[in-house]
This record gives structure tokens, C-alpha cells and sequence, in this order.
């Protein structure tokens, strides 16, 4: 994890949940195959190292989650975000709320121990919209297997943490707390823009997987976008957006807190220091 800094209300903490090994063979190219080995003669093995982030906004109304990463459930290079948090002084019962950017296992799993919630106390936030599309039988059948994963979770969540679930809207959705429809990775991905005025930080799901190929390269992709043309231009348009207000940004892939700047048609993250 990273030390906690101060956001405004908010003390915000990086927990490290595991470090997935994405295959190459997952990447896609908008310009096609040609584009796409030129990306891949850069790149040195069959994996690329993708972080695997939740985050803790501990603040007046007790301990907030922002995605919950994957517990236990894909084995033992996962799960640390647990004992993380516990070593940081944030016990299971300690956690009031946890709001997901989506229903994806990296992001959901967590909230998950074996048959019950492992955080007991806490309301769970859902973008809305991800929570109709992975509860609808229709949309599974339209999407190959790599792309169906939300659906049986979305089951396990009814199942097992039904009582907690609390479909929100965009907009507001707590004090200084504003959601950001971001769909395309799935329907309802959202991020959550935190503060007020011209200071904020913006924390999203998955905008993109891979900061610097992505960054350098917006057409990069990986096979688990829903929809990858919306999922590009939700890319563009969020990248644009942190770069031309100066936000402070995170998400479930990121290796820490950055600044976006603009560079001709893509874009450059600068590490920032918390």
C-alpha cells in the first residue's frame, strides 16, 4: 500500500491486491494486426505485470472502500489487499461502504469471504446500469465466454450480499463524491471524481490496464472491454478531461497516483508523490 495522504475530507490509501499477468495475446488494436505487432515487438515476454488496486477514503463518516479487489477467489497472488488493510489498522467490521467502479471479478470478488460478506457492516454501491446488464439473461448470451464473468458474480453478490447492494445513479452520490459514467469496459463502469473546486482526484476502474502502452498508444485495448469502441472513446474522453482540469488520478490498474498531460494525439503520465 501506499502511506495515506490527505484529500481534502479524506485520508486515501492504495492497497495492492495482486499483480495480474496479463497475456499479450489479450491486447487488441483498433488499426488492426499490422498495428497491433508493432505494439508487440515492443514488448519483451508473454505477459505485461497489471497491478490490482483498491482504495480506502477513511474520513468523518468512517471507512470507505472504492472496489473491494478479489479476495481469495483467483488463489494466492491475490487476496493482499486484506492483510493490508488490517496491518493499516482497517478491520473487516471497520467498513461502512464500498463502492464499485463495476461488477468484475478484481474489482468485486473481495466483498466475498467462502458463503458470507467479508466486509459485515458495510452498504454496497453499484452503478445501476452494471447491475441490470449482469443480471440480464439475454445480454449474457450475446457476449463469447472471455466477456461473461460479471454475470455469474452478479449471481453470487444477489446470492450472498443481496441485503447490501444499493444500485446508485450518476451524479452525487456523497458529500464531495461524484460518480462518472464510463462505460464501455462494461455498461456501467463509472469512476468517482472526489473533492471540490479545481483540486480533485479522479479514481476509475478500468479506463485502461496498461499505463504506458496505453497512454502512449489510446487504441490499445485488451479483450475484456464489453463494448471496445465506447470503451476507446470513454478512454480519450476521460484521459482528455484529467489532463485539461489538472486532476489528480488512480484506478484499479495504475501503478500510483499520476498527472495527465497531453502530448499531440496521446498522452503522458507523471508519477506524483503522495
Amino acid at each position: 500500500m501506499n502511506a495515506p495522504f490527505r484529500f481534502g475530507r479524506y485520508a486515501v490509501s492504495r492497497f495492492i491486491d495482486g499483480v495480474y499477468k496479463a497475456p499479450v495475446g489479450h491486447l487488441i488494436h483498433r488499426q488492426g494486426a499490422n498495428a497491433l505487432a508493432v505494439v508487440l515487438a515492443g514488448i519483451t515476454g508473454d505477459t505485461v505485470d497489471v497491478d490490482v488496486n483498491c482504495f480506502a477514503l477513511s474520513g468523518p463518516d468512517g471507512v470507505w472502500l472504492i472496489d473491494a479487489g478479489c479476495g481469495t477467489a483467483w488463489g494466492e497472488a491475490y487476496g493482499h489487499a486484506r492483510a493490508a488493510m488490517i496491518a493499516a489498522g482497517i478491520q473487516p467490521d471497520d467498513v461502512s461502504r464500498v463502492i464499485l467502479t463495476h461488477i468484475h471479478g478484481d474489482h468485486a470478488l473481495g466483498l466475498i469471504d467462502g458463503d458470507r460478506p467479508y466486509f459485515p457492516n458495510a452498504e454496497i454501491w453499484v452503478p445501476e446500469a452494471d447491475l441490470a446488464f449482469f443480471t440480464n439473461a439475454e445480454a449474457r448470451k450475446a457476449l463469447p465466454p472471455a466477456r461473461q464473468g460479471g454475470f455469474d458474480l452478479a449471481a453470487r453478490l444477489l446470492d450472498i450480499c443481496g441485503a447490501m447492494l444499493r444500485p446508485i445513479l450518476m451524479g452525487g452520490v456523497a458529500e464531495d463524491i461524484e460518480a462518472i459514467a464510463m462505460p464501455g469496459h462494461t455498461p456501467g463502469h463509472a469512476g468517482y471524481l472526489i473533492g471540490n473546486g479545481d483540486d480533485r482526484l479522479l479514481l476509475w476502474g478500468d479506463v485502461l490496464h496498461v499505463t504506458g502502452l496505453q497512454a502512449a498508444d489510446p487504441e490499445i485495448a485488451f479483450v475484456y472491454d464489453i463494448d471496445s469502441e465506447l470503451a476507446h472513446a470513454t478512454r480519450l474522453e476521460v484521459l482528455a478531461a484529467a489532463a485539461d482540469h489538472g486532476w489528480l488520478v488512480s484506478g484499479g490498474h495504475l501503478g500510483g497516483f499520476f498527472h495527465i498531460e497531453r502530448q499531440g494525439d496521446h498522452f503522458r503520465f507523471l508519477q506524483h508523490a503522495v
